[in-house]
């Protein structure tokens, strides 16, 4: 893997997810996030979704082997301070990721596990659970996951900041070096639990009643991502890329007719 040719040259980071056409979530959240951050992005599609803010009405998986085309061909040309894992759709891409991530030696790897689309619709399948589980997560610095893919991937029930605390020790059991389990779907406060193995810290955040929450979770783990790529610690880049959601949510446009957009450019 290429690395950066100068400390002052501009962190290359890499997406690997779907795409969302209504601009929302997927590839095109993952680069709006970039570029907020300061960061250049690279992408590598993993799936076509037909979808709006109203929800997902067809999914169309890219071959894994143009998946690891795509990764090969940006990594080995201006190279991955951070690579953020999105939707991967399919068992094939999910080994074929991996193996990349391997080839690449891809460092600061964060992997967000979409299970499910904010309108419930599936975006990996059963298979790619199971590979996700035994391939992917021991591949992770971090692994990002909401209460209901905590529980789905850990088989723990989760309905309190406890639980989430087992949760997220169990995501780490499984291989991850650090797992953080969000704490949107929890009643109360927004509290995210952060387990690196040596701490456990629970990131407290300001719930904003909206309907305008698509796409947070690829936006939040691009932005620990990106922060990581400029050289932060976990908890940092944590708590930085917590703060940004917080505020996108809050001066979102209000743009559609579902669960609409954030405002990725708010200062």
């Amino acid at each position: 893997m290429r690395t950066r040719g100068n400390s002052s040259q501009l962190p290359a980071v890499l997406t690997i997810a779907g795409s969302d056409p209504s601009g929302g979530a997927g590839i095109q959240a993952d680069l709006k996030t970039f570029a907020a951050c300061g960061v250049f992005g690279l992408s590598a599609l993993t799936a076509v979704t037909v979808q709006n803010t109203v929800g997902v009405r067809e999914v169309w998986p890219i071959p894994p082997r143009l998946v690891a085309a795509q990764i090969d061909a940006v990594v080995e040309d201006l190279g991955a301070a951070a690579t953020k894992i999105g939707m991967l759709a399919t068992a094939g891409v999910v080994d074929a990721v991996a193996s990349a991530i391997g080839r690449h030696a891809l460092q600061n790897v964060v992997l967000d596990t979409v299970l499910l689309s904010t309108s419930a619709a599936p975006l990996l399948d059963a298979d790619g659970v199971e590979r996700l589980r035994e391939a992917l997560l021991p591949l992770a610095t971090v692994v990002t996951a909401n209460v209901p893919e905590a529980a789905a991937i850990t088989g723990v029930a989760i309905a309190s900041v406890a639980d989430a605390r087992r949760a997220a020790a169990a995501l780490r059991a499984m291989g991850a070096r650090a797992a953080i389990v969000k704490g949107g779907h929890l009643d109360g406060p927004p509290v995210d639990v952060l387990d690196d193995g040596a701490s456990v810290i629970e990131l407290a955040g300001e719930r904003i009643e909206s309907s305008n929450t698509h796409g947070t979770g690829c936006t939040f783990a691009s932005a620990i991502a990106a922060r990581l790529a400029l050289g932060d610690s976990l908890e940092t880049a944590a708590r930085s890329a917590k703060a940004y959601v917080t505020e996108a949510i809050r001066h979102a446009p209000g743009l559609g007719r579902g669960r609409g957009p954030l405002a990725h450019f708010v200062s």
